[in-house]
């Protein structure tokens, strides 16, 4: 990894990165602040804070951001509502509040640039919980037909996860989907605190990004 010339970083560790980071965060000469993208589940206690620690142990200035879902995981979706308006998923009516990438980019910008975040941990989430139904119903007005709901079961949506995540990771995914903690369920003012309006509704992306399920 270069950090040639940089000062500030974005730090997303990749889905294939096993080793420490302490070893990545040595290398990062003449930078001065780091920017990590966390996930909620370290919050929580689904996931382990490894990263964090190592970003907070390294010397540098840092933030920390820890998002909850992402709204466009309903891309998974995009082909079966082009052919025939349906989403399939499990626990249908369990509601998380799921964030739109664009906002936590913004968060992240001003992270970067402005050194009032310095030593912060932000726990970013959209402005309201949707649940998977919720999800299909807002695509549907978005693509201007109904979106049919169709209920999988957790093994049923397991298989599906095992094509491209390990199981412990499948299994931890699950387990946040269908019984997540109280906190896992709320909203964050962080967003709003940062950027000074309120996150984008899962409503808003659906609509900005109609186009991929038409």
């Amino acid at each position: 990894m270069d950090f040639s010339g940089a000062s500030s970083v974005f730090l997303m560790v990749p889905p294939g990165f096993a080793g420490p980071l302490e070893p990545v965060l040595a290398r990062a000469d003449g930078v001065e602040r780091v920017v990590l993208l966390s996930s909620q589940g370290v919050g929580t206690g689904r996931h382990p804070a490894a990263y964090e620690e190592a970003v907070q142990a390294s010397g540098l200035k840092w933030t920390v951001l820890r998002p909850a879902g992402f709204a466009s995981n309903a891309f998974q979706w995009a082909e079966s509502v082009r052919s025939a308006r349906e989403v399939a998923a499990p626990f249908g009516d369990v509601a998380l509040p799921v964030i739109d990438p664009e906002d936590i980019a913004s968060v992240a910008a001003a992270a970067l640039v402005d050194p009032a975040h310095e030593g912060r941990t932000y726990e970013l989430t959209g402005a309201a919980a949707v649940s998977p139904r919720d999800q299909a119903a807002a695509i549907g007005e978005a693509v201007g037909e109904p979106v049919r709901f169709v209920p999988r079961t957790r093994e049923e949506a397991r298989a599906a996860l095992l094509g491209f995540m390990p199981p412990h990771v499948a299994d931890a995914t699950l387990d946040i989907l269908g019984s997540p903690t109280a906190a896992e369920q709320q909203v964050s003012p962080d967003v709003s605190r940062v950027l000074g309006r309120p996150p984008r509704s899962f409503a808003e992306w659906a609509s900005r990004f109609a186009g991929a399920f038409k």
